[in-house]
Formats: structure tokens, C-alpha cells, sequence
């Protein structure tokens, strides 16, 4: 039975409003939502991702969070392992992603000053939608499970 995308687009909104980056707010949204077994602790991996790498604007770290829940599912932990599924499962998913918001770079995206309100207001909007986006994918892939 297919989860609900909705739970996910939720639940990376509110850890948006308590102070979490978009990429953050992606991983601890899908930790919870998929039940993964990996420490809370590994956000920290997840944190220099927001503002499209550091405040660089690039990347949208809702994106690259993404990537990383789709890594955590399918990627491999050692070199015998085939990439091609995380690789493949990862490009499809940037692909409904830029189809989705036309764009994967952060600063096109949400032309805001970071942090001021509308910056924020865009980017729980983006962060959330990704969310949705995400767990659709997921289900369609038969990996929400």
C-alpha cells in the first residue's frame, strides 16, 4: 500500500518552520516517513547542502537532499555493488524535479535574499512540494514501503 505524500510534504514543512534548512528538513522528513534506521546525527551530514551548497545558491538543497534519501535506500557500500540504480534512480528523480520547477539551481529558483521572509516563505513552499515530489516518486519505485 502506497504512503501518503502528503505526511511527507507536512512533515518537511514543519522541520522547515522550527529552523531546519531545505535539505535538512528533506532528510529528517524522510527518516521519519520511511522509518529508516540511521541516527538523527546524520542531518549534520546534510546541513552545508542548504542554500544551494552554503549559501552559494547552486543546487537547490532540497535536491541534493533528495539525492541523499535516494542514496540511503539504494546506494551501495561497496565498489563490487552496481552504481547504476542509485545513479539511475537519482537522475530520474532530478529529471521530475527540473520538469516540476524548471529549474534545480537555488538562486533561479528563489531569487529572495536568504533569509529574509520571502526567501523563506518560497523556500518552505519549494522544500514541501519536493517533499510531495520526492514520496511520489518513491511510491511509484515501490521504495516507500
Amino acid at each position: 500500500m502506497a504512503k501518503d505524500p502528503l505526511e511527507a510534504r507536512n512533515a518537511a514543512g514543519e522541520y522547515f518552520k522550527t529552523g531546519y534548512n531545505c535539505s535538512e528538513s528533506i532528510f529528517l522528513a524522510f527518516r521519519d516517513w520511511l522509518g529508516l534506521d540511521v541516527p538523527r546525527e546524520m542531518v549534520r551530514m546534510t546541513t552545508g547542502l542548504g542554500g544551494g551548497l552554503g549559501h552559494a545558491g547552486c543546487m537547490c538543497g532540497a535536491l541534493t537532499g533528495s539525492a541523499l534519501v535516494l542514496g540511503l535506500l539504494k546506494g551501495r557500500d561497496d565498489v563490487e555493488q552496481d552504481r547504476h540504480v542509485a545513479y539511475d534512480l537519482t537522475r530520474g528523480f532530478h529529471d521530475r524535479f527540473e520538469s516540476n520547477f524548471s529549474y534545480t539551481c537555488c538562486r533561479t529558483l528563489n531569487p529572495h535574499p536568504f533569509d529574509t521572509k520571502e526567501h523563506l516563505r518560497n523556500c518552505i513552499k519549494i522544500t514541501g512540494n519536493t517533499a510531495k515530489l520526492l514520496a511520489e516518486y518513491l511510491n511509484e519505485k515501490g521504495l516507500a514501503g
